[in-house]
């Protein structure tokens, strides 16, 4: 420590050096008025506590010319979002005579909203009267800002890491449960069941990953197959993002099917799809029923496709499906159980 330094604890203050004390007051004055960092002096010895210093930083702050500024209480920075929490915390610290520093939603004088780190501090005379508040200021919206981008890309993460395990766990059922013999036949199987999990992926990006009717994801998986000979019965319901792909692999197994062996094989083939809430928001009932097409076959054992479609509809969705055969054609029942609900 140089031997010209001088410490002084409350006012004057905490440091200033000999040759520079007697104009600690004029240095203050002009640090206080050329600081870039907003600050103002309340008076607290008149009721309201009105504004009797404010710099030009908190001027520029504000909005606000030093007219409009003086002889006002703070409260004019509040608006219609400012936290009442926020504002009892300031008064609490302003009744009891303590420091306080908040995070309080404050309005500049253009109406634009700005978060203001706010820090108060009592100023009292050599008597120990409270005479003035002491209040600074730190423009916290951009930072604010930054943090609400990084939660957004947080949660944008953790939604992708969502969204692709569950697509890659209908893509390792397809490759696991896909059978063939042939190279060919088998990539080709694998292939098309997984361009009807992108075409209900197109369909939740063009809806914005929002719930989707149930009614268009239907027929999203149907173009391909026979739309205009299958006819679609049921309320309006709107499916959850999650469960989209499931119920589209479990639509195009049977318009596959449909396709190849069954109803629409025939060109008098008909599919009809119906749908109905299950009581108390515990799901639904779907119903697929074909009807024109050839004999059923002789053998009931269940196909690679429909092993897929079951697998889906009770590892996905915790559903259920159950299936008639008449000669007409095929009755395939899904009913998703309560543990989903749509």
């Amino acid at each position: 420590m140089s031997e010209d330094t001088v410490h002084v604890y409350g006012d004057p203050p905490a440091a200033v050096t000999a040759d520079a004390i007697a104009d600690w007051k004029e240095l203050a004055a002009t640090a206080f008025q050329r600081t870039r960092m907003p600050m103002v002096v309340t008076d607290a010895t008149l009721r309201d506590y009105p504004i009797v210093l404010a710099n030009p930083a908190f001027l520029t702050l504000t909005g606000y010319s030093a007219e409009e500024v003086l002889g006002r209480n703070c409260r004019f920075l509040q608006g219609p979002a400012t936290s009442a929490a926020a504002v009892a915390e300031i008064r609490a610290g302003l009744q009891e005579e303590r420091d306080v520093s908040v995070e309080v939603l404050n309005y500049r004088k253009n109406g634009a909203p700005f978060w203001n780190q706010l820090h108060l501090s009592p100023i009292y005379d050599d008597g120990g009267r409270l005479v003035y508040h002491f209040g600074s200021q730190i423009d916290r919206t951009d930072y604010r800002r930054v943090q609400s981008l990084e939660a957004s890309e947080h949660r944008l993460l953790l939604e992708v890491d969502h969204r692709a395990n569950n697509v890659l766990a209908l893509v390792d059922s397809i490759v696991r449960l896909s059978r063939s013999d042939d190279p060919a036949l088998y990539a080709a199987s694998v292939q098309n069941r997984v361009q009807s999990l992108a075409r209900a992926h197109s369909l939740l990006s063009r809806r914005n990953w929002q719930d989707i009717p149930l009614r268009e994801a239907i027929q999203s998986q149907l173009e391909p197959y026979g739309a205009s000979r299958s006819l679609l019965n049921g309320p309006d319901i709107m499916l959850s993002p999650h469960a989209v792909q499931p119920l589209a692999l479990f639509i195009h197994e049977l318009a596959v099917n449909a396709a190849s062996h069954g109803s629409l094989s025939k060109r008098t083939g008909l599919v009809a799809i119906s749908w109905s809430d299950i009581p108390h928001n515990r799901g639904l009932t779907l119903v697929w029923e074909e009807t024109g097409g050839p004999p059923p076959p002789k053998s009931r054992k269940p196909g690679f496709g429909t092993v897929i479609a079951d697998a889906t509809i009770r590892r996905q969705l915790q559903g259920s499906t159950q299936r008639e055969w008449s000669d007409g054609g095929l009755r395939s029942a899904k009913r998703r159980k309560p543990r989903l609900v749509v």
